[in-house]
């Protein structure tokens, strides 16, 4: 089975990942969630350490 049966499954860029790391541990899971959300309302497949960064200054961090 392959990831174009499930169009919700994003890629993490492995400067979005190091982006995430940084984000307290306490919030991570809802930093991770939002920043997915982000992605898929601009229909973006990849998240990237822009994306992160964007949904970094939303959340006024």
């Amino acid at each position: 089975m392959d990831d174009s049966n499930f169009p919700d499954a994003l890629k993490w860029t492995a400067e979005a990942k190091a982006k995430l790391k940084q984000i307290p541990f306490f919030v991570r899971a809802q930093a991770k969630a939002r920043i997915e959300q982000l992605a898929r309302q601009a229909e973006q497949e990849i998240i990237t350490a822009e994306l992160v960064e964007r949904a970094r200054l939303e959340f006024g961090q």
